[in-house]
């Protein structure tokens, strides 16, 4: 096992060390995750698992140059999982006294000693667990105080208000700041646990006036502040995108192609995932059951699951379980090469886990030749959306039907904007159907991708 002291690598890194910032040490988190174990095992457990996390948020909003909201949390929890033979029980708790950590265990105990026994429940074989932790840069302390977070916000509102006239109202601009630190352990022997930090800039601003106003925002997210970008762009990404959506008209019902804007393109990854995760394969409610090894994408399509990316929003050595991480291609020209499995669902399976218990980790569509201007180009005339509302998306049969806002796109050129339209197909038809993929990659979550052309959809408009 490689390990260096906690104080080690914030020093290498020149990172203010946790223990300075959070309520509790990591030593404290290793130790309450050892005691529940060793608790649950006297008390009768044949397995278990614990996991102890504490953390903090900040939180500022200024609205019209105004300080709407300031909050500020601290949080902090421990859960154990407990198996009495192959009868599974789960309690937790926000009380780490000794006592509080005992009762939480008993009621675990309680739990599994009233279920039915299951034969796919119970912890990873140990050689699948991670023996190595390398440090892929996840924690960067932002020492920003109320004040400074309020100038911040300040700024990001103020160059949206300067960038255009026309932006005469504001929902505001928020500033968030979060660290945490866990520890996740098991009766197989595995220990171990890391600090993180997320930290985001948005804003939000309204342009025009009465029946002819136009909502839009932006935001930036990542694990260093130093890796945000700056609280003038956001600002002024937000007004524009705002502007531009000014005087936008209704279109007639036509099948025409449509160009997912990189911001919302992610959540067809989003709904790809659901459709191949365990979860939903094993209760046979997925709209893509049994395609492995099948065309699932067009040829052009090539996705992989990166968990080693320094910085990365979804970077980790281990899993939810324990359970080693390692570089997968999950979709290769097309093709459906791998799923998303927990030991249980792995299980239900008669498969083995993929290091994926909570979900992907970086999930990247390998990026095009085309960048956005080239897009439109491809894409002639059709629908450029920049906009998707409600949830009209049926995860059992694929079919997708969801309210939308963009641009009306003739010879390549963005013409007017468009808005009160529906668009519609079925994810199947769509994903086989993408003619292109963008690189305007936009880093903004876990799932990363640049626009996405599909060659047809049903556009419903007056």
């Amino acid at each position: 096992m490689i390990t260096l002291s906690h104080e080690s690598v914030y020093l290498m890194n020149d990172i203010t060390p946790p223990e300075h910032r959070f309520s509790h040490s990591a030593d404290t988190l290793h130790q309450i995750a050892r005691d529940m174990l060793e608790y649950a095992n006297h008390q009768g457990a044949t397995a278990a698992a614990a996991e102890v996390s504490d953390g903090f948020g900040q939180a500022v909003t200024v609205r019209h140059g105004e300080v709407e909201t300031i909050e500020y949390n601290r949080d902090k929890g421990v859960g154990i999982t407990v198996y009495i033979d192959q009868r599974r029980g789960n309690a937790s708790t926000s009380d780490f006294s000794p006592q509080a950590v005992r009762d939480t265990v008993d009621a675990a105990l309680s739990i599994a000693r009233h279920t039915a026994s299951d034969d796919c429940a119970g912890l990873p074989e140990k050689d699948m667990l991670a023996t190595e932790f390398p440090d892929f840069d996840l924690y960067h302390p932002w020492l920003l105080d109320v004040e400074g977070a309020i100038e911040l916000a300040k700024t990001c509102e103020q160059a949206a208000f300067d960038t255009d006239e026309r932006i005469d109202n504001s929902e505001g601009a928020t500033v968030n700041v979060h660290e945490s630190h866990f520890v996740y352990a098991n009766s197989l022997g595995f220990i171990s646990g890391y600090p993180t930090s997320r930290h985001g800039i948005s804003c939000a601003v309204i342009a025009g006036k009465d029946d002819g106003m136009q909502r839009d925002y932006w935001y930036s997210e990542a694990r260093a502040a130093g890796d945000l970008v700056a609280a003038e762009k956001v600002g002024q990404i937000a007004a524009e995108r705002a502007v531009r959506r000014l005087n936008a008209r209704k279109l007639d019902t036509m099948q025409v192609p449509v160009l997912f804007e990189a911001p919302i393109a992610a959540s067809l990854l989003g709904h790809f995932v659901g459709a191949v995760s365990g979860g939903s394969l094993y209760r046979k409610s997925s709209f893509l059951l049994d395609y492995m090894g099948k065309q699932v994408f067009s040829s052009n399509i090539c996705i992989d699951d990166i968990p080693d990316i320094p910085r990365g929003l979804a970077s980790s050595s281990f899993d939810g379980e324990g359970v080693k991480t390692q570089r997968r291609t999950i979709v290769e020209n097309g093709v459906l090469q791998s799923y998303f499995l927990g030991t249980y669902s792995a299980r239900k399976l008669s498969m083995k886990t993929t290091g994926n218990a909570g979900g992907n980790h970086n999930l990247i569509l390998r990026p095009g030749e085309l960048d956005f201007n080239g897009l439109l180009k491809k894409m002639g005339r059709g629908l450029l959306v920049t906009e998707l509302l409600g949830q009209g998306v049926n995860h059992i049969t694929g079919d997708y039907s969801r309210g939308a806002a963009g641009f009306w796109v003739e010879n390549g050129e963005i013409q007017y904007p468009v808005e009160e339209i529906t668009i519609a197909g079925n994810l199947k038809d769509m994903y086989t159907h993408i003619a292109a993929v963008g690189n305007d990659m936009l880093v903004q979550g876990s799932r990363q991708c640049g626009s996405i052309l599909v060659e047809n959809m049903m556009v419903a408009g007056q």
